[in-house]
């Protein structure tokens, strides 16, 4: 964008007020109702609406550095906050502080997550206070929500009760247009009566990286009553706001296993079709290809979203503004399903110059909030800091000359309010920014002229089951796992493998589901576990199994599962094992509720998933036909054209108990499907815990509810299987007779494939076993020099022959024990199920943290 040039007779302020970069000494010299431009006629502002704008001080570290806010550090107290009200957008207008008033003299707190009410009388803010400046963390009151009514000057804790307003840290509030407010914050109320049905006490889990309380979203009446939870992440959920559809917008933090990213997800107000919205593969649209985040998303009256691009950290808080185009675009480069084809980006930048999304200096300044007015202009309240450089102990502006200095040093920001037309690129400001001061966010007391829709919560017996309520499930369908992306992949396509004419059993790769669930990690207060519990990686944390299903023979899959709790989706091969990559972004159901999707996501792929309006149409067909079975298969599973064979099977078991719906914490396969007037039924098998001679790691072994759980833990589950005596014929088939360094008389020898599998601690880690290490880390070969075993020369490099990564990734183990393999026979199906299943969790030492040793 041009700037333009300005005569020398109107100095540097006007200049600027065409959004230029400009030295320090802009804060004297200047005039005018806004502190700029002499006589110049002052761009639009507004002048007649009342604004509510938070001023704190600049964070400095011990070397007086200012503090590099991160995103995914939320719960944080920075005393010296307050709240300030003008009647006009003009620094000429008095300030008057809102929240001072609720302390003594010298007492201070902390005011964060201001918005307003739709009518524009009232605000509504997170507040934390007075800073006990004795105490330490822990003895710091929670962040509270209040509320600011402008027409009576009152304000009121929207929490009443002490007690219940410290249950927890509550943060980001934002009105429903039902008159409820929505925020976000640890209290996790559903997910803490999650834990007492587990047998554990009731505690906020840690995020995924185990720093503070996962912040989810919550919905309370606008007394404060009845809180509940209505998202289940697992680490942050951020900032929402509500869209014209009525519709929840959020910024959530998608950090399980590998990655770790912020993009946008939304849900009805109560936690129902939570689905990913923008955003998933457009992390590195930054400046140069930089990682960014999406965050603050606000509705724009064109309909578009407005949000802050940044990275986690290193850019003072502030980015790039940008206005994505979610109704048409799923990322950046990537249209929804209907608009495919459509040339252009998801997202455009409304900076009127450019803003670096990395660390370097930024010379359009940067970003740190912005709000939309709603006044039938394109104009925005926005908190801003030019770009500034530190030359020679002197506070410079940037130039282009300057900014071509690799060695350029960026000042201290300088975050200010400012009115930023977007139509006219013209940035005007409001409040003049001060050295060591933030004006971090900025709301118009402003009545919106059109409210959002209102979405009702879901009513049990009209929306919502209420038998599944009871049971405290929802229900999982997934039209076909064969379908990725819009792609049949079956081989060779759906049509023949669903045909029992065409297909065996045996020929169809994805044969069963596995539904994981994640463990709550508590923190040191609650368990102070040893770390070492985690195993060998800490990527996956801890997992549970909830659930295995059959996948019917066209992919489909229709099941209950938990509600209320964070849930990933394992698709797995005739022996139990995880075909694919793990399925990384949890998922939710609410009680009574069914989820729909139409099949899978190749982890490279780009194409809309988690979203179902935006992602391709199901490439499975369905049954071709109503009130006929499809082709080859059992009369009495008579379908419904364009039915999948699982809701088939599903409708059909209805018309009795339903059976069909319920999972089993077993791997169990029945052929249901073959006519036997075709050909012989598939046969029956299963992998079942109570053929387990060593302790089984679930107490559901025949019955199926929302609260079973297999919980796998190393030393009591996995451990006993290489000590358990083994004969095949007269021979010792027993793992450790071979895999041991000692021998039947007692002496050394180098252990069977440099395993050994007996018992005592790791040199690699005292916390864990030595055959947990040599099975899962990569260790030295021994060798025995007359009867002294030690470590040959080199030294060797013995790799581990299981992986973290799962049973697909640990062949050299598996395929010893099957048909052929050298160890066929020596460990059963079911031993070699739950090995499978340990590994394909992450192969944790320990699953349960109130069992993991104490730190």
């Amino acid at each position: 964008m041009s700037h333009g040039t300005n005569s020398p007779s109107q100095g540097f302020c006007s200049r600027y007020r065409r959004f230029w970069i400009l030295p320090l000494l802009w804060l004297t010299g200047c005039n005018g109702d806004v502190g700029f431009g002499g006589g110049q006629a002052q761009d639009p502002v507004v002048v007649d609406t009342a604004v509510a704008y938070i001023k704190r001080p600049l964070g400095l570290n011990n070397q007086g550095n200012p503090i590099q806010p991160d995103a995914r550090r939320v719960i944080t107290f920075e005393p010296g906050a307050t709240l300030l009200l003008r009647d006009r957008a003009s620094a000429a207008s008095p300030e008057r502080s809102i929240t001072d008033r609720l302390f003594l003299p010298g007492e201070r707190h902390d005011v964060r997550d201001l918005d307003v009410s739709y009518d524009g009388t009232k605000l509504l803010f997170a507040l934390r206070g007075p800073f006990d400046e004795n105490g330490n963390d822990d003895d710091q009151p929670s962040w509270n929500i209040w509320e600011y009514d402008a027409d009576t000057d009152a304000l009121r804790r929207i929490i009443a009760s002490s007690i219940t307003a410290e249950e927890g840290h509550d943060l980001a509030p934002h009105y429903l247009p039902d008159g409820r407010i929505l925020f976000v914050s640890t209290r996790q109320r559903q997910s803490r009566a999650i834990l007492l049905d587990e047998g554990k006490p009731q505690f906020p889990t840690l995020d995924e990286d185990r720093a503070e309380p996962a912040l989810v979203l919550h919905v309370m009446n606008s007394d404060g009553s009845d809180i509940h939870q209505i998202s289940f992440n697992q680490s942050h959920d951020l900032a929402p706001t509500v869209v014209s559809d009525g519709r929840v917008v959020f910024s959530r933090w998608d950090h399980m296993g590998a990655r770790n990213r912020i993009h946008l997800y939304r849900t009805n107000p109560d936690g129902t079709e939570m689905e990913t919205l923008y955003g998933v593969n457009s992390h590195t649209t930054g400046t140069a290809g930089s990682t960014v985040q999406f965050l603050q998303p606000r509705e724009m009256p064109d309909g578009r979203l407005l949000a802050v691009l940044r990275p986690f950290t290193g850019t003072d808080g502030g980015g790039d503004l940008v206005a994505i185009d979610y109704a048409t675009y799923s990322d950046n480069q990537q249209p929804t399903w209907v608009n495919i084809g459509l040339l252009g980006d998801g997202q455009t930048s409304v900076a009127p110059a450019e803003v670096r999304t990395d660390t370097a200096p930024s010379p359009g300044g940067r970003y740190l909030s912005a709000y939309p007015l709603w006044d039938g202009t394109t104009r925005l309240l926005v908190s801003w800091s030019p770009c500034r450089l530190v030359e020679n102990a002197l506070i410079v502006p940037c130039t282009p000359q300057r900014l071509a200095d690799p060695n350029a040093q960026a000042a201290a920001p300088l975050y200010g309010i400012w009115i930023y037309d977007m139509n006219a690129g013209t940035q005007t400001p409001v409040l003049q920014p001060a050295e060591s001061v933030v004006y971090s966010e900025v709301v118009p007391l402003q009545a919106r002229p059109v409210l959002p829709g209102v979405i009702y919560d879901k009513v049990a017996g009209v929306d919502l089951d209420s038998d599944l309520i009871t049971e405290g499930v929802g229900i999982l369908h997934i039209r076909s796992v064969y379908d990725v992306d819009g792609t049949d992949t079956a081989n060779p396509d759906i049509v023949t493998l669903r045909d029992p004419a065409q297909t065996s059993a045996a020929q169809r790769p994805a044969r069963f589901v596995r539904i994981v669930k994640a463990v709550s990690i508590p923190d040191d207060d609650v368990r102070d576990f040893d770390p070492s519990a985690f195993g060998v990686s800490t990527q996956q944390l801890m997992r549970e199994i909830v659930a295995y299903a059959p996948v019917e023979p066209d992919g489909s899959v229709k099941i209950k599962v938990p509600a209320n709790v964070a849930l990933a989706i394992s698709v797995l091969d005739v022996n139990g094992r995880r075909i694919g990559a793990r399925h990384q972004s949890w998922i939710q159901v609410k009680p009574g509720e069914v989820r729909e999707c139409a099949g899978c996501h190749a982890a490279n792929s780009t194409m809309p998933h988690g979203r179902l309006s935006a992602a391709p149409p199901s490439v499975n067909p369905g049954a071709p036909n109503t009130g006929v079975p499809f082709p080859n298969t059992e009369a009495a599973l008579w379908a419904d054209f364009g039915e999948s064979m699982a809701e088939t099977r599903t409708r059909i078991s209805c018309l009795t108990d339903c059976a069909a719906l319920n999972p089993s914490m077993n791997i169990v396969y029945d052929d249901v499907w073959t006519d036997p007037g075709v050909r012989a039924k598939d046969i029956s098998f299963d992998y079942h815990y109570s053929d387990l001679t060593t302790p089984a790691p679930t107490t559901c072994i025949d019955t199926w509810s929302s609260t079973c759980r297999t919980v796998i833990n190393y030393e009591q589950h996995i451990h006993p299987l290489w000590s358990l005596p083994r004969t095949v014929g007269a021979a010792d088939r027993t793992c450790t007779s071979c895999h041991n360094i000692v021998d039947n008389m007692g002496g050394a020898r180098v252990p069977e494939a440099q395993l050994d599998l007996s018992d005592g601690a790791s040199d690699l880690n005292n916390d864990h076993f030595k055959a947990y290490r040599e099975l899962l880390s990569p260790d030295n070969a021994l060798e025995l020099i007359g009867v002294t075993l030690q470590e040959e020369a080199g030294p060797v490099v013995v790799n581990p022959s299981l992986s973290v990564a799962g049973a697909a990734a640990s062949a050299t183990f598996f395929s010893l024990f099957d048909a052929g393999g050298s160890h066929e026979g020596d460990l059963t199906a079911a031993e070699l199920k739950l090995l499978a299943e340990w590994v394909d969790l992450g192969a944790q030492y320990y699953n349960n943290p109130f069992v993991a040793p104490l730190n």
